[in-house]
């Protein structure tokens, strides 16, 4: 009766909004994008568009790419030539491919450097690593963290402690997995993964991108000084979370009569639109690209339009390790981990964070 009760139970789920100017420089917008690393899909809405400038489709056709590896053992990510290759000249992120961080063992490799493993008790105590039980273990712990600073434990390769990573990554526990890896370079030196990584199976590849035109398009008025919204004038963020939540995910909004699937419609007030752009990314997509693209995006209103906002939402892998920085996530019953910045022809924003049961609130 116990575990019915817990499966009728609703997860607790979080959702923080805030606003602010791009101008301000107290502004987080940057922090925030910056310290998501394991984004999986990007969209961008804007009302009043038909086609996308060449500048920003270029834009779009340039988040990748990012690298698929198989079988690619732990120990090649401590090692002094791979640090040096690609966490000191630049931000390198990897995500283990296909593993449900609640069930599996994962792994991810943070742009400063940190290895984080989440591993099962079993694979814990072969390792011989010193770690921490999971703060989402529940009272039997099932799940332990290690966290590993590669910066550093390569500056002394002759250290005991390297020796024992190492000694547990090669000899005592040799681990392998199937890896997402994308990395950001900054250095002048063109060093690429497919020829560093070329002695296992490595495919690049590419994000899919998604365009169209959505026709009569029936949108909530906002007022960019209003979260609450105000009765009768504007909408609420939390009713415009809900809505870009159903247009993204191709909802139809009619909510005529015979529609069993879906009741939900539109937030009053509202307006029609004759025509928005929607674009939708999918891939592994690192923050540098999303800082850009929402740059791109600030700089709309440039030259006078009609759209009186654009939305960007970043949505994160379900089953990463950490949602930002360094917080455990885990999955439960959902695994969100998102966020939306919702921006204004007066350079105001609004920035909304949720995510689900097993993760902290965000920054």
């Amino acid at each position: 009766m116990a575990t019915l009760r817990r499966l009728r139970e609703v997860p607790r789920h979080l959702l923080v909004c805030e606003k602010s100017n791009f101008g301000n420089h107290k502004s987080r917008h940057r922090h925030i994008i910056q310290t998501h690393y394991y984004n999986y899909r990007v969209s961008f809405l804007i009302p009043e568009c038909g086609i996308l400038s060449e500048e920003l489709k270029n834009l779009v056709m340039q988040t990748g790419p990012y690298y698929f590896v198989k079988n690619l053992p732990l120990h090649e990510f401590i090692t002094h030539e791979f640090i040096s290759t690609f966490i000191k000249k630049g931000s390198c992120c990897a995500l283990t491919y296909n593993t449900n961080i609640d069930e599996d063992n994962t792994v991810a490799l943070l742009p400063n450097g940190t290895l984080i493993l989440s591993l099962d008790k079993d694979t814990y105590e072969e390792t011989g690593l010193q770690g921490r039980p999971s703060q989402f273990s529940g009272r039997k712990i099932m799940k332990f963290i290690v966290s590993i600073d590669l910066m550093e434990l390569t500056l002394n390769l002759d250290s005991k402690k390297y020796e024992r990573v190492s000694w547990s990554f090669k000899e005592k526990k040799p681990l392998k997995f199937d890896f997402l890896l994308a990395w950001h370079n900054t250095g002048s030196e063109e060093s690429t993964m497919m020829s560093y990584f070329s002695k296992y199976q490595i495919q690049e590849r590419q994000p899919k991108v998604a365009l169209s035109t959505l026709r009569d398009l029936q949108c909530p008025v906002l007022q960019s000084s209003e979260l609450e919204g105000t009765p009768d004038v504007s909408c609420r963020a939390l009713e415009l979370f809900d809505w870009l939540g159903a247009i993204f995910s191709n909802v139809d909004l009619n909510n005529e009569p015979n529609n069993f699937i879906s009741t939900y419609c539109c937030p009053q007030p509202s307006t029609v639109v004759a025509k928005a752009y929607l674009c939708t990314i999918t891939g592994f997509i690192l923050p540098e690209k999303i800082c850009l693209l929402l740059e791109h995006l600030c700089h709309y209103y440039d030259e006078p339009k009609l759209a009186p906002w654009v939305t960007l939402s970043v949505q994160g892998f379900a089953d990463s390790p950490v949602s930002w920085g360094k917080n455990e996530h885990g999955f439960r019953k959902g695994g969100e981990h998102l966020y939306n910045f919702m921006i204004f022809n007066n350079q105001d924003y609004w920035l909304q964070m949720a995510v689900g049961a097993n993760d902290h609130c965000p920054p």
